[in-house]
């Protein structure tokens, strides 16, 4: 049996030159500048990529919102009409009746105009009727510019028709009448 020593290495490792080992492993600038903004490139278009894959969940998800707040705009839109004969109704109706059938036949009316109104108030669904208020285009659509020299041009004198908002949602404009400077002769 053969001794081995300790000093002695079994394999000896290739001594190269340094310079040969650094020319074969860095590639030349020429290549590396391509690759380099080729990468800048990928990196920039997977990062769009990822920014318009948010946007297009969030746009999904607002639409979501949107469907489930709104989803009764079409439905409260034709009950629009059923409140606003209730409110024809009860201002047509005398206020000092003796019969006893009309009078409750009266207060039923009431009854359920109140009924119906307290159910859109649940669900967001608001009247606007201005009198005496400042005129906004946003809710209000002026029908007739009456001269008036007792409230400030702009005022809204006179109501024709009630209009109506579904949370923040315009359903119907209000119609109305807006004051204007009398003309001076």
């Amino acid at each position: 049996m053969q001794k081995k020593t300790k000093n002695t290495p079994d394999f000896q490792e290739p001594v190269a030159d340094e310079a040969a080992v650094q020319e074969t492993t860095t590639p030349p600038v020429e290549e590396v500048n391509p690759l380099v903004q080729e990468v800048a490139t990928l990196k920039d278009q997977v990062l769009r990529a990822l920014a318009e894959a948010e946007n297009t969940r969030r746009r999904a998800q607002k639409e979501v919102e949107d469907a489930r707040k709104y989803a009764v705009s079409s439905f409260a839109g034709d009950l629009i009409n059923v409140l606003e004969n209730l409110y024809r109704a009860e201002e047509s109706l005398p206020a000092d009746v003796q019969d006893t059938a009309l009078k409750n036949f009266i207060e039923g009316v009431k009854l359920t105009k109140n009924e119906l109104t307290k159910v859109f108030d649940q669900h967001g669904l608001k009247r606007i009727f201005p009198q005496g208020e400042t005129f906004d285009h946003n809710l209000h659509q002026a029908v007739v510019q009456i001269p008036s020299a007792d409230v400030a041009p702009g005022t809204v004198v006179q109501v024709m028709q009630a209009g109506y908002v579904l949370k923040d949602r315009l359903l119907r404009p209000a119609m109305v009448g807006v004051s204007t400077a009398p003309e001076q002769a």
